[in-house]
């Protein structure tokens, strides 16, 4: 079996315990040399996340357990990347729905998706730092219930230069948005792990981010849900770091175990002690038999 592979970009966010040394020095041109060879080898898309300040020190159990506080910011990331690359796709991963205005979200990614010809990805989710939503004025204790507006504002804005939508929580029309997206469908992928977050993501989404699970329990939360989307991708990280230079057979059964258990797509967790070394495994993983190129 195959499956596209996406690369989930190091140097954009700084997760304790497994980012390697040298991302934390890195810059923009490590990024961009990342995004070219992945360009370049055939991954489907590379992705950054967001937050915009997060405490050091937080006191709230939602922020604990690994999150880091380095995020580079995913729009001016994204940018910079769309003018070193032309196919690979530029996928938010995620953005949190609930500190945007869906008609800014849709301005600011439509013009990213018409300066890179139609690659922009847009993964969302509900968002779980309290701190970070008081802090920037965001409703928390609503915020799954304005996520599913959100998203439904964004379809209804996205590649429309008079987009017109009435709801709850946000209402427009009488306007112009130029420029504005090339794609009129734009891809969305929810990301969470929950119940809820699955069930948004079949109901309201082009796909689903759980970020990294085992190959059985892909298999048993899928069983759980039937998309409304035609076509539907599951893009699921790897929970342990792989090695497709030296021990390539490893990288092959799980990636292949996850595309059996549904994944279209597998952002795989490489070892590598530097951007050169990474450059590499991302060589040896496009050489795989289970690599569908996009």
């Amino acid at each position: 079996m195959t499956v596209r592979m996406g690369i989930s970009t190091p140097v954009v966010l700084d997760i304790p315990g497994r980012s390697a040394a040298w991302e934390g020095t890195a810059g923009i041109e490590e990024i961009a040399r990342i995004a070219e060879a992945g360009d370049r080898l055939g991954f489907d898309h590379l992705t950054c996340s967001e937050h915009v300040a997060l405490a050091e020190h937080s006191t709230s159990t939602m922020l604990k357990g690994g999150r880091g506080t380095r995020y580079w910011d995913p729009l001016a990331t994204l940018s910079y990347v769309a003018a070193r690359t032309r196919r690979i796709r530029l996928c938010t991963s995620v953005i949190v729905l609930g500190y945007h205005h869906p008609l800014a979200l849709a301005k600011r990614y439509g013009t990213l998706d018409r300066i890179s010809g139609g690659r922009v990805v847009l993964g969302v989710g509900v968002g779980t730092a309290r701190e970070e939503f008081e802090l920037l004025g965001a409703s928390f204790t609503d915020r799954g219930r304005r996520a599913d507006e959100s998203i439904a504002a964004l379809r209804a804005a996205f590649g429309r230069r008079t987009p017109e939508f009435e709801g709850e929580y946000f209402s427009f029309g009488d306007l112009v948005v130029d420029p504005h997206g090339v794609q009129e469908q734009l891809p969305i992928w929810v990301g969470g792990v929950s119940d809820a977050a699955l069930r948004r993501a079949t109901r309201l989404g082009d796909g689903w981010i759980p970020a990294a699970v085992s190959a059985s329990g892909l298999r048993e939360r899928l069983a759980e849900c039937q998309p409304a989307a035609a076509h539907f991708d599951v893009v699921v990280g790897t929970a342990q770091e792989l090695d497709p230079i030296a021990v390539p057979e490893r990288a092959e059964e799980v990636i292949g175990e996850l595309g059996a258990a549904g994944a279209t797509i597998v952002q795989p967790r490489l070892r590598h002690g530097s951007l050169t070394e990474y450059l590499e495994q991302l060589d040896a993983l496009s050489r795989l038999t289970c690599f569908q190129a996009a």
